[in-house]
C-alpha cells in the first residue's frame, strides 16, 4: 500500500480528513502540541505538522479512487508529476520517520518575530498597542529593541518576544 500527500484548502485539513475517513480510506493527519498564546492565557492545542495537507493511503490509485478524494469537501489535489496527473507516492520509510517523530514528544517551536528594520507592535507591557521599527534582534534570548516616534523623539524599549509581533 503507497501513501499520498493530498492538498487540502486552507484550514480545512480536519474537515477533509473525516470526509476521507467516512469514504473508508486511511487516512494520515500529523498533529503537533503548541502554545496558543490567548489575550489572558497560553493554552496547549494540537495544530497540523503540515498544513494544507494530509496523507492517504491507497493499494492502487485509479480514476474511481482518485476522484473519490477530490469529491471530498475541503480537498484542492493529489500532489504529483506536471499538473498533478500522475500523483507520486511517499515513500513508507518517510511515513514511519514521521509517525517516530511524532511518538518521541518533542516540543516543536514556531517563530514569526521581527526582524531588525521590519515594523512590529507591541502587545504587552505599559506600551501596548504602540508601533516601531525594531532596532536590534537577539532571537536566542528573544530580547528586542524597538524604536517608537514618541512626541518626536525616538526612545528605544527592550522587550521580550511575547510582548512584540510582526506587522
Amino acid at each position: 500500500m503507497a501513501w499520498y500527500v493530498v492538498h487540502t484548502r486552507s484550514r480545512h485539513e480536519y474537515k477533509a480528513n473525516s470526509g476521507l475517513a467516512q469514504k473508508n480510506l486511511t487516512t494520515f493527519l500529523p498533529e503537533i502540541e503548541v502554545w496558543s498564546k490567548r489575550k489572558d492565557r497560553k493554552k496547549k492545542i494540537f495544530v497540523p505538522l503540515f498544513p494544507g495537507y494530509l496523507f492517504v493511503e491507497a493499494h492502487f490509485l485509479d480514476n474511481e479512487t482518485k476522484v473519490a478524494i477530490l469529491k471530498t469537501p475541503g480537498t484542492v489535489c493529489i500532489l504529483g508529476k506536471k499538473d498533478n496527473i500522475e500523483p507520486i507516492p511517499v515513500p513508507d520509510d518517510k511515513i514511519m520517520a514521521i509517525k517516530r517523530f511524532l511518538g518521541k514528544k518533542v516540543e516543536v517551536f514556531t517563530f514569526n518575530f521581527p526582524k531588525a528594520g521590519e515594523l512590529a507592535r507591541i502587545i504587552d507591557g505599559p506600551f501596548a498597542g504602540i508601533e516601531g521599527t525594531v532596532v536590534s534582534s537577539d532571537f536566542e534570548k528573544e530580547l528586542f529593541v524597538i524604536s517608537i516616534d514618541l512626541l518626536q523623539r525616538s526612545v528605544a524599549i527592550k522587550l521580550e518576544g511575547f510582548q512584540i509581533t510582526k506587522l
